[in-house]
């Protein structure tokens, strides 16, 4: 049962990072980029290291990704 829970994991990872890329608007990339963050913090908790797995949910999916939207609010303001 976990070895198909790391698959499809992997595999939608693979998707989101794909998708990621292709995005024409540059919110929508950002947003894929968060949800790239917490699929690889569902794998951090399956191979069980929580500790990495909070860090990345606060750093990784959390502050980057609001400051990515700050920077993106600050750029379409100037622009």
């Amino acid at each position: 049962m976990t070895g198909f829970t790391i698959l499809g994991t992997f595999f939608a990872m693979i998707l989101i990072a794909f998708t990621l890329v292709i995005q024409k608007r540059l919110a929508d990339s950002i947003i894929l980029f968060m949800g790239l963050g917490l699929a690889s913090v569902a794998l951090f908790f399956i191979f069980q290291a929580p500790d990495v797995a909070l860090t990345e949910v606060v750093i990784g999916a959390g502050i980057g990704t609001l400051i990515f939207l700050i920077a993106l609010k600050h750029f379409k303001a100037k622009a």
